[in-house]
């Protein structure tokens, strides 16, 4: 058995995570309640009284606007809690994977980013997780560490974009009003049970370094809404799709300043893993179906 203590089982990550436990894990999952990110002495505690093979760090501090006007507390979650793992790790011989994202990333580049480039991120959030990475990288050797980034993570229960999209195309349907969004940040939307699978995988192969995991293909956040829409209609969870109107970020503007391309080059990822890429359009159909109905 392999023993993993999981942080964020509340989440919607974590939430998936505890759903897909494989049958060789004892799974250890601790809601914020149970375990406080912002507390590094709690975080050491934890790892001391429970002994992970594993710590599975799916929690974390994603308000990425909020942020901006809440940067200690985005540091202790994102960069101390991931520290405080890996320097009580390096005593105690566990291994730690780290859930990081794309916002570690400056998106000017226009191509998708490999794992091993040099991380420039543009906002607090941003820099918090590349914080995080930074420190596990300088405690952990690359044996006793995997962070796998991931990108526009969403899920069927939660707060994110995929249900706050079919709230809005309800809402704006009903109303016969417009839903504008924007067309000129692109990347890769990834369902969370694609993405758990990953994390287990992971684990369960020991695998090491840096590695990125998505959905295949890549899309605009128009793109994405406009397929919510279409695929929401399909299944009978919308009555009636909104029209969406593309514009440009400058009309929406925002506290934190996002990667304009920001998608991750998962190929080599892949193979590691041995999984099959699953196109987002198709993973979005099979989280849909998931939603609770309202």
């Amino acid at each position: 058995m392999i023993k993993v203590l999981l942080t964020g089982r509340d989440g919607q990550l974590g939430q998936e995570l505890v759903a897909t436990q494989p049958a060789d894990v004892e799974l250890i999952a601790t809601s914020r309640a149970e375990l406080d990110l912002a507390d590094g002495e709690a975080c050491q505690a934890a790892v001391l009284r429970h002994r992970p093979d594993w710590v599975l760090n799916a929690g974390a501090y994603t308000a990425v606007d909020r942020a901006e006007s809440e940067s200690e507390l985005a540091q202790a979650v994102n960069a101390g809690a991931p520290e405080a793992f890996a320097t009580t790790l390096a005593r105690t011989g566990g291994r730690l994977l780290q859930v990081s994202t794309d916002f570690v990333f400056n998106g000017e580049q226009g191509s998708p980013y490999a794992p091993e480039q040099a991380r420039q991120p543009l906002g607090v959030y941003g820099a918090s997780k590349a914080g995080g990475e930074a420190a596990i990288q300088r405690w952990l050797p690359e044996s006793q560490h995997c962070i796998l980034r991931t990108s526009w993570v969403y899920g069927p229960v939660g707060k994110n974009f995929l249900l706050t999209m079919l709230r809005l195309h309800r809402s704006k349907a009903s109303a016969n009003e417009e839903l504008a969004v924007v067309a000129d940040q692109v990347g890769c939307p990834t369902g969370t049970p694609g993405l758990a699978q990953a994390c287990w995988a992971g684990i369960r192969q020991g695998v090491g370094g840096v590695l990125h995991w998505s959905d295949a293909g890549a899309a605009s956040w128009y793109d994405f809404a406009v397929a919510i829409g279409e695929v929401g209609v399909c299944l009978g969870r919308l009555d009636k799709a909104a029209q969406v109107q593309p514009i440009p970020c400058r009309d929406y503007p925002t506290p934190a300043r996002r990667p304009a391309y920001s998608l991750l080059d998962c190929d080599e990822s892949r193979k590691i893993l041995g999984l099959e890429a699953k196109h987002w359009r198709t993973a979005l159909t099979e989280v849909i179906r998931r939603v609770p109905v309202p």
